[in-house]
């Protein structure tokens, strides 16, 4: 779907630039719904505490992530199964407990989301 139309409000439209813009979401398009809806995800207070959390303590059980945010465990656990069945967390029972882990394949890209909470602690202390 190449741009050829020279003209528009601008007077002269950057047609290479426009073309190479259109080449790369085509080509990134896949790449760009996952993120969003990542970043969809993360953008919720709760579930970005929870994935800190999780990241930060390797696995953690439903009881223990509402002790620490003192929100109760069905709405912990409403705000985890949005996260496991968008793959971002998985969970592994052990006797009568579930715990929940970082998915291996949202490492990568959670590890960027949590950089920001690196360089914010790098300015305190500053």
């Amino acid at each position: 779907m190449e741009k050829t139309e020279e003209n528009c409000i601008r007077g002269c439209a950057n047609v290479n630039l426009i073309n190479r813009g259109i080449q790369e979401v085509s080509n990134l398009s896949e790449q760009i719904e996952k993120t969003a809806k990542i970043l969809n995800l993360v953008g919720n207070e709760t579930r970005l505490k929870l994935l800190l959390l999780i990241k930060n303590e390797q696995k953690v059980c439903v009881c223990d992530l509402s002790d620490i945010l003192g929100i109760s465990v069905s709405a912990i656990s409403q705000q985890l199964r949005k996260l496991k069945d968008s793959q971002l967390l998985r969970s592994n029972k052990e006797g009568q407990t579930i715990y929940y882990q970082i998915h291996p394949e949202s490492q990568e890209i959670l590890e960027h989301i949590f950089e920001i909470f690196e360089h914010q602690s790098i300015k305190k202390v500053a």
